[in-house]
């Protein structure tokens, strides 16, 4: 069934040691799977285990134990190379903190993952500005990061995340630095590639009217999926 879904996690678990040399479990037995093309928020309270999923989802941590598949790749069984290969090809990353080089121009911030695949510059520079003119930035190449507003950062962290052609946006708080209406902007650009491009969106956020824009939400409560379901009913109000 693994080779069926783009993410599986099987029983999966992740602990971290103390100070006091004991083991912490923060995710226990967490069991799920995520098909190509699917729009999904993972949302769960400070210290839920939330960010901690996706930093395995995104192949940046391994589990202690179970097993987590991307694209039908047991990444436990991949070495270090082959995992940051499998990484960079069908994963791009969206961070809170936009992540920006601050004395590289936009353009060339936008086309660092390429640089990293030894993609030769032209080539670099042309697909640079191709997302950035698909975000709506497409005059601000040559603009350093603190000449831009936060949600114009958010966007050029999103056009570096779409360079290298992904399956897979991982995106950790994305809106969380963002006032209301630059996080709905963004928010709308997630919706966009996933309903037109059909690339899979993950996002985890604590803000449920965040989640709201996804159409699946998985709940974390204390290092297990407490629900997984349609975000409309799992985010619908009780009613007495």
């Amino acid at each position: 069934m693994a080779d069926e879904c783009l993410i599986r996690a099987v029983e999966l678990g992740k602990d971290y040691l103390t100070a006091a040399d004991t083991f912490f479990p923060v995710l226990k037995d967490i069991d799920f799977a995520i098909a190509a093309g699917e729009f999904v928020a993972i949302m769960g309270h400070s210290g839920s285990g939330k960010s901690t999923l996706m930093n395995v989802l995104g192949c940046l941590d391994t589990p202690s134990r179970g097993h987590y598949y991307l694209a039908g790749q047991d990444t436990a069984a991949l070495s270090s190379d082959r995992l940051a290969e499998l990484r960079n090809r069908i994963i791009g990353f969206v961070f809170q903190g936009f992540n920006l080089l601050p004395r590289v121009s936009i353009q060339d911030n936008v086309a660092l993952p390429l640089l990293y695949a030894d993609v030769v510059k032209s080539e670099r520079r042309r697909r640079a500005q191709a997302m950035l003119e698909r975000v709506g930035l497409g005059g601000y190449a040559e603009r350093l990061p603190n000449q831009l507003s936060g949600g114009q950062q958010q966007r050029v962290a999103i056009a570096r995340a779409l360079v290298s052609n992904p399956q897979l946006i991982l995106a950790d708080e994305p809106t969380g630095n963002l006032d209301s209406q630059t996080s709905e902007e963004i928010m709308a650009i997630f919706g966009a590639l996933n309903a037109e491009n059909g690339i899979t969106v993950v996002l985890v956020t604590h803000e449920s009217d965040i989640a709201d824009y996804s159409r699946r939400l998985i709940r974390i409560v204390d290092g297990r999926i407490a629900q997984d379901g349609p975000t409309a009913q799992i985010l619908e109000p009780v009613r007495p």
